[in-house]
């Protein structure tokens, strides 16, 4: 049977990213949608549904990805071995100080929380079942650093250390704990041709290329230009 990949914020420019390089590797998908239109959305965006299992799940709530992870182990749905995560918040260029205190926690959740949930409640079962292939891939971006836009920046800070602490964690387990840094728009395919940016297909290159390459561990994999979505280029992130 082949892998499959777990996919939290599938349905975004770079969820869709992730879910193409994982079907183009050879691997099946479990990706977690709002509901059935989203599901549709994917199936737009990917171009087919083949090899996709959809589940609902609010992946911003502390319990969302949890209950999926107990059908997995239920038998309800089909058992992951990977593990891609990429669910973020607005991507708007509201000053600081007009931040409300609601919309910082909106995106707080969106950005940060849904992201550890993630990560929280998907390790142990990696952990368990022991599989020496499995890996375990977050998405950041520059803006964390850049903060060309605060609202986005201040959500992508922690997952730098989140992301550390994690490849730290698992330097030594049967998961490749490895983060993609993204320092540039990507977007879905018919938006990227509107807008001139680059489109989750060429993205996708990148994650085919951290399950193809079990030297990469540990690392972030640092993506500056779209000739990195082919070359790829990493380091040790400690």
């Amino acid at each position: 049977m082949p892998e499959c990949v777990l996919v939290v914020g599938a349905t975004g420019n770079i969820g869709v990213a992730a879910v193409k390089g994982a079907l183009r590797s050879g691997r099946q998908v479990l990706a977690i949608v709002r509901n059935q239109a989203s599901a549709d959305k994917l199936y737009r965006h990917v171009g087919s549904s083949e090899s996709i299992t959809i589940v609902e799940a609010s992946v911003t709530s502390d319990t969302g990805i949890k209950g999926v992870v107990d059908q997995v182990k239920a038998g309800v749905l089909p058992p992951f071995q990977h593990v891609y995560t990429c669910v973020g918040g607005e991507y708007t260029d509201v000053p600081l100080k007009d931040i409300t205190t609601e919309r910082l926690r909106q995106n707080m959740n969106m950005s940060f929380e849904a992201n550890f949930f993630a990560y929280r409640d998907t390790i142990g079962y990696l952990l368990e079942q022991n599989n020496p292939n499995s890996t375990w891939t977050i998405c950041t971006g520059s803006q964390g650093d850049d903060a060309m836009f605060a609202l986005p920046a201040i959500g992508q800070g922690p997952l730098f250390s989140m992301a550390t602490a994690a490849a730290r964690e698992n330097e030594k387990t049967n998961v490749r704990m490895n983060e993609v840094y993204l320092m540039f728009r990507v977007e879905v395919d018919a938006a990227a041709a509107e807008h001139g940016v680059s489109s989750s297909s060429e993205f996708a290159s990148v994650y085919e290329g951290i399950l193809a390459n079990t030297e990469i561990r540990s690392s972030r994999v640092r993506v500056a230009t779209p000739a990195d979505f082919k070359d790829l280029k990493w380091a040790k992130k400690f």
